[in-house]
């Protein structure tokens, strides 16, 4: 099961490229097995190296700089996760460290992707892309606050305050750090009732279960 996640304080890392796809993300050659970790350093392996071989590190690439480096809090351009529907993706930015993603739009099986892990992504209209990103360019290692319970995202610094929503069935998912099996046994109690009832009305079925 994920971590709860109900609030998160982090410098945000900005990567404003429209249409980051999965493999962008996470190559398809960084990934050596099904296995969740391993990943952290694929990450965006394409940006970040000079050369993949000798794994060279990209001085202009913004996670190969302090503070961006330890972020928490990705803020992404439209579109962020589109392409496949490759979950290691989201594992890899996990194991990175983030646990926060803000843009103006995800892709919608990615989006989903974080959910089930336990990760944030936080869907913005441009207005208020405009408004986040132009903070962060006057003061790019200020620290953002996220908090899920209230929905708003703040930077202290520049007295700003951005309200957010999220569909209520991923807040409580993300607030809990329940996967979609334990989410589904917060209803045992209903889940018992159906089955005994079912059984009075069609035995025949359990019998045959039995059987087998």
């Amino acid at each position: 099961m994920p971590e709860p996640l109900t609030s998160i304080k982090s410098v945000a890392a900005v990567f404003p490229d429209d249409n980051i796809d999965t493999d962008q993300i996470i190559p398809s050659r960084e990934i050596k097995s099904a296995a969740r970790d391993g990943l952290r350093d694929g990450l965006f392996a394409n940006q970040r190296y000079l050369t993949l071989k000798g794994r060279n590190p990209n001085p202009d690439f913004s996670l190969n700089q302090e503070p961006f480096c330890k972020a928490a809090i990705l803020v992404a351009g439209k579109n962020f996760g589109c392409g496949s529907s490759r979950e290691h993706a989201v594992w890899a930015l996990y194991e990175f460290g983030f646990r926060c993603l803000i843009a103006q739009s995800f892709g919608e099986i990615f989006h989903a992707n974080c959910i089930n892990n336990g990760m944030a992504p936080i869907t913005l209209p441009a207005e208020q892309m405009q408004v986040l990103e132009g903070a962060l360019k006057l003061n790019p290692s200020t620290k953002l606050s996220v908090d899920l319970q209230q929905q708003e995202i703040s930077i202290a610094d520049a007295a700003l305050t951005i309200k957010f929503s999220l569909d209520d069935v991923a807040r409580t998912r993300l607030l809990s750090g329940f996967d979609l099996i334990s989410l589904t046994q917060q209803h045992r109690s209903e889940i018992d009732q159906f089955i005994g009832q079912d059984q009075t009305n069609r035995p025949w079925i359990y019998a045959s279960c039995k059987e087998v």
